[in-house]
């Protein structure tokens, strides 16, 4: 049975692999899974059997990647706090914002791919959310909590994952003002544009103002230049 689960794996990595060459010579749309199948040496029928869609390899290959960064990998280790829930929510600000700065565009693309799901049958974008929760949401969770605990936030009513996906619908609508070459709407300055999303974000989640000035601090320019990425799309 064992030997047959490592076959099982070591097939899935083998597609995996092949659809990445695939995605990054033809793009998404340029894709099919057929071409994918014969990349990977196998049948199409094969290749349904772990992927389901075209968009199922997509949303897993792009899972991986977040999965390897190393500045999202030590921020998913740090200890649930306050600091954990501010640095989370300015990453995914300073994420959502240069996507449109990027050289080969790639996330941008990706960003677009998103938007026209929700218009479509939504299918790539499900597929994405269940991914950026399961990464994501838990320390997410443990960090709210501690804060509220620690008196810094106010005590959530509902779903508190919601506040998550709150502030992620958020700042990914900003980034999408910003993708055609001349911006939908001018924030103006980008540093300003962070830290007022940034502060925005966080009262929305419930901090209070004294734990934002404590823990996003009076200037973002040290964190400006990371990279840390609370998901990809």
């Amino acid at each position: 049975m064992s030997s047959l689960r490592m076959t099982s794996d070591l097939r899935r990595q083998l597609i995996l692999g092949a659809a990445k060459r695939c995605f990054a010579r033809h793009g998404y749309t340029g894709t099919t899974t057929k071409s994918v199948a014969a990349a990977a040496a196998i049948s199409e029928a094969l290749l349904f059997k772990h992927f389901p869609s075209k968009a199922a390899l997509y949303a897993e290959i792009l899972s991986d990647e977040c999965e390897a960064d190393p500045a999202l990998t030590d921020l998913l280790e740090r200890k649930p706090s306050t600091a954990t829930l501010v640095e989370l929510t300015r990453g995914m600000v300073q994420h959502f914002l240069h996507i449109a700065d990027g050289p080969d565009q790639e996330e941008a693309q990706r960003l677009r791919l998103m938007a026209t799901s929700h218009l479509d049958d939504g299918e790539f974008a499900r597929l994405l959310y269940a991914k950026i929760e399961k990464l994501i949401g838990a320390v997410f969770l443990a960090s709210l909590e501690r804060a509220v605990a620690a008196g810094d936030a106010r005590p959530f009513s509902g779903d508190p994952l919601n506040l998550f996906w709150f502030a992620h619908h958020t700042v990914m609508t900003a980034a999408l003002t910003r993708l055609p070459a001349a911006p939908c709407l001018a924030y103006g300055k980008a540093g300003d544009l962070e830290r007022q999303l940034c502060e925005f974000l966080l009262r929305g989640i419930g901090l209070n103002d004294a734990a934002i000035a404590s823990h996003l601090g009076q200037d973002q320019a040290a964190g400006a230049d990371k990279t840390a990425i609370a998901e990809s799309a």
